[in-house]
């Protein structure tokens, strides 16, 4: 009851006439962004940072959470009818979603994406209100040496998952620690890797490395492709879904839900394991698994709903432990930053309003957005015809003008393209930009809370691993760092043979 109580408190701040604006602004840029090829939401968050000098915390993340949601609804448009997912939790959609729409039924695959959505953003909300309090209850029991094994396997485990190498993830993990550390130490006072630049003694603006690797260098990876695009499919066919489309559709957008919350709430969970596993459990329990690679509806349902729950599911870990697992929750822990908002534990009782506000206007959203997509999807596939260059153009702006207003210094804008040259040589070599903002943030708060668990052991190492909780969290570190590499291993060892002897 106490849990309602708060959620009704949240409507009274989300339903406010300006909070609801920003949520429509929110839902309708997202939407849009995930519409257009090659963006994402981590983005056009990073783009929208320096609003957060300006704007009220509330309404800044009502707008910000509604650009996560939106991307996650709009990036199902261009998998259906361009067969070019946004971002890789897209991929399964493209697959039977394309193939649907050149049969001519490309209404009934977007109507079933973003019911799907709809389904799994309300079961996803409905997960973050009821859990988040007792992972908060949990967290308050974590001492400093805890807290530091925590983020130890939040490193681990990110730079892992969001990356292709867990080296590749590592280095861009331990260069925002380096970046993290830059400027006056606030426990002993001494500056750290300023080189003599009086601009630097106060660190570098998170805002500024987020802009520059998801902004600029993203930007200018994106320009540098070739462009081939494919034609965009028409929408021949009627939005509204079949009854026997509907009968096929509501049970894998429960079960995609199901799967994809708790996943995407784990450290190591991401988007991609989720939207798999729903593809693979549908293809097993359909009635026409014959469909399934010529544009089964189940291949659609199932993994949309599960992206979209996964989404939800990213939120639980970032508000009640400060932990971001995704490109985007790292992008929005940075803007709580800059509000001097510390994520965690402490804040459902330092800050309510914002929190219960912020999951308020996430079930508004919700509904905003089914109203949205379903009758504007003749407008989102227009936005598909955008030239190239006028697009990334208008990024690099908005990108520079913001920059330079959250200080009005030159440092910051040779930093800002500096760290955006960076960004576009991590995405050619195929290093990930997410852990560099991870590791900027958190290395601060992990070397803060080694610290003081030394303090408190008297300089006893072993206080890492006399604690159960502490020499718990670092033992699952171990095993998923080395775990991939000793299977490899024995694997490798103990091949299988290819035939049995004596055969023909």
């Amino acid at each position: 009851m106490e849990t309602l109580g708060h959620l009704a408190q949240g409507f009274a701040v989300a339903l406010t006439p300006i909070n609801l604006m920003w949520a429509l602004i929110g839902v309708a840029v997202g939407t849009a962004i995930g519409v257009l090829p090659g963006l994402g939401p981590a983005l056009t968050i990073a783009l929208l940072l320096p609003i957060t000098t300006k704007v009220d915390p509330t309404a800044a993340f009502i707008l910000f959470a509604g650009i996560y949601y939106g991307a996650m609804y709009g990036g199902s448009t261009t998998s259906i009818l361009l067969n070019t997912p946004g971002e890789s939790a897209t991929i399964v959609t493209a697959l039977e979603g394309n193939r649907m729409a050149k049969r001519g039924r490309a209404g009934a695959a977007l109507a079933t994406a973003a019911i799907g959505s709809f389904v799994a953003g309300t079961i996803g909300t409905i997960g973050i209100t009821f859990l988040a309090g007792p992972v908060v209850d949990f967290a308050l029991k974590f001492g400093p040496a805890d807290y530091f094994s925590l983020m130890v396997l939040c490193f681990v485990t990110v730079s892992a998952v969001l990356g292709n190498s867990a080296v590749r993830g590592l280095t861009a993990l331990f260069i925002g620690m380096f970046l993290g550390m830059i400027g006056v130490d606030n426990q002993s006072g001494q500056i750290r890797f300023a080189f003599g630049i009086t601009e630097l003694y106060d660190g570098i603006n998170v805002i500024i490395v987020a802009v520059g690797l998801f902004a600029i260098g993203e930007t200018l990876w994106l320009a540098a492709q070739p462009k081939v695009r494919d034609e965009v499919l028409d929408i021949k066919d009627s939005i509204w879904m079949s009854r026997e489309d509907w009968a096929r559709s509501w049970k894998p957008w429960i079960r995609g839900s199901l799967i994809g919350f708790p996943i995407g709430a784990m450290p190591a969970g991401g988007a991609e394991i989720p939207t798999f596993f729903s593809y693979s459990l549908e293809k097993k329990l359909s009635p026409k698994p014959e469909e399934f690679g010529h544009g089964a509806i189940e291949g659609v349902a199932g993994p949309e709903a599960a992206n979209n729950a996964s989404a939800a599911g990213v939120l639980v870990p970032m508000l009640a432990l400060g932990l971001p697992t995704s490109a985007t929750a790292a992008i929005m822990l940075s803007a709580f930053q800059s509000y001097g908002i510390n994520p965690g534990p402490q804040l459902l009782e330092s800050n309510p309003q914002l929190v219960w506000g912020l999951i308020a206007s996430l079930y508004v959203g919700n509904v905003m957005l089914l109203v949205l997509n379903l009758p504007l999807v003749g407008l989102w596939v227009k936005m598909l015809k955008i030239p190239a260059p006028l697009l990334y153009g208008g990024i690099l702006i908005f990108a520079t003008i913001g920059s330079y207003g959250i200080s009005r210094s030159v440092i910051d804008l040779i930093l800002l393209y500096l760290i955006g040259i960076m960004g576009f040589f991590m995405r050619k070599f195929d290093f990930p930009t997410a852990p560099v903002i991870i590791g900027m943030i958190l290395g601060p708060m992990a070397e803060t809370n080694f610290r003081q668990a030394m303090t408190i052991s008297n300089g006893d190492w072993s206080t890492f691993l006399t604690r159960p909780l502490s020499a718990s969290l670092l033992a699952l570190t171990l095993i998923l760092l080395l775990g991939p590499k000793l299977h490899m291993f024995f694997r490798n060892r103990n091949p299988k043979p290819d035939h049995v002897p004596g055969d023909a």
